[in-house]
């Protein structure tokens, strides 16, 4: 929305930071290259190589390992989930306003979230801040049983709308995500995407031992923490310098006005998070 990092976490932020089926004959590789590029052209296309682009240039290269989450990258259609003013720009390497102040992450950070809970098919994973749907789609796409809490009404009525066109299985309410979603608790892993000062003690609670939590904590310029429940206590395993929205709800403070943010680069600053070079 500061703690020290392990060698292993650092060297994903900082492999972050620097950036740096084939087909059976070389006709083969031609001809599927061409009908990768004309879905990009064509209305409603599939833009599937655009996906693939997206997921080698800026999530590969950055370290993402998990085939799971690289496969499910490659296959949901990203510009689906965008307004059609941004559909241009629905696989670019930065967040995009999807209205009410809210965003759609950046394709690299959707990656590293997905891939830090560590979850597989048939686990439960809360999502607080279900925004665009795309992230739920992700964890959905894996397998994964996703129940999702948005604040924003209207938001939330659209993402539930667009999940069920594209026939992702997907759990959504309208609430404060602060309160988590006790009736479907405990979960396997809690993703929050909008930054509270601190850990919301009904999310520790509802997360099964052994599970992982990944939340951005702080103002301004946050820390993306993953926490392992460990004995009933949350032990830090990870952190990602980012920029995320505010939580809203009970997590907002006077002292902690709303941020308006989303908008990329060309149109000045603002994001739900990091532009990872």
């Amino acid at each position: 929305m500061s703690s020290r990092v392990t060698s292993h976490w650092a060297a994903i932020s900082l492999a972050a930071i620097i950036m740096g089926c084939s087909a059976d004959t070389a006709q083969g590789k031609k001809k599927e290259a061409l009908s990768d590029r004309t879905d990009v052209a064509v209305s409603g296309g599939s833009r599937s190589y655009e996906r693939t682009r997206m997921v080698e240039d800026q999530i590969v290269a950055r370290g993402i390992k998990d085939d799971r989450v690289l496969d499910a990258m490659r296959t949901v259609p990203r510009h689906e989930f965008v307004p059609d003013s941004w559909k241009d720009r629905a696989y670019a390497d930065y967040p995009l306003s999807i209205g009410w102040d809210q965003t759609i992450s950046q394709p690299y950070i959707v990656a590293f979230m997905t891939e830090a809970l560590r979850v597989h098919a048939g686990q439960k994973v809360l999502e607080v801040g279900t925004g665009s749907g795309y992230q739920a789609a992700i964890l959905a796409k894996m397998g994964v049983k996703v129940y999702s809490v948005e604040i924003v009404k209207p938001l939330g009525k659209a993402a539930k709308e667009l999940l069920e066109r594209l026939g992702y299985d997907v759990s959504t309410r309208i609430g404060d995500g602060y309160d988590g979603w006790p009736q479907e608790s405990p979960f396997d892993g809690i993703i929050v995407t909008a930054a509270p000062k601190k850990v919301p003690p009904p999310l520790a609670k509802q997360l099964k031992e052994g599970g992982r939590l990944v939340i951005p904590l702080g103002g301004g310029w946050q820390d993306l923490k993953v926490f392992r429940k460990v004995n009933g206590a949350l032990v830090v395993e990870g952190t990602l310098p980012v920029a995320f929205v505010p939580m809203t709800g009970k997590a907002l403070t006077p002292s902690r006005p709303l941020l308006r943010q989303g908008y990329p680069p060309s149109q000045g600053y603002g994001s739900n998070l990091r532009f990872v070079q």
